[in-house]
């Protein structure tokens, strides 16, 4: 399995939670979710999320432009573009079931 290393920030703090993993296998995309943390503080659970994927496509695009000649903002709006076009018309269904975590 070739995973990602973790981040030292999150080593570093003793409360630090990891909220999302998402694999390729089988030629197909796996997720581990951390669902109901947000609503348990209070939170509307969606609105955390969206925050969260926000968070993440502003981190690829900043990683995709330091090899590429595209600009961070112009790579944001093409991940920005593709994923509204994959929420409105999925290339594959969300399919699969939720496991409690054994921890």
């Amino acid at each position: 399995m070739n995973e990602r290393p973790i981040p030292p920030a999150a080593v570093r703090d003793e409360n630090s939670v990891e909220m999302l993993r998402v694999w390729v296998a089988e030629h197909k995309l796996h997720c581990s979710l951390k669902i109901g943390m947000y609503r348990e503080m209070g939170i509307q659970e969606e609105v955390a999320w969206g925050t969260i994927l926000a968070d993440a496509a502003r981190h690829i695009a900043k990683a995709l432009s330091e090899e590429s000649e595209d600009a961070e903002s112009e790579l944001l709006e093409k991940i920005r573009v593709q994923l509204n076009a994959e929420l409105d018309v999925p290339s594959s269904p969300a399919t699969g079931s939720f496991v409690e975590s054994q921890i």
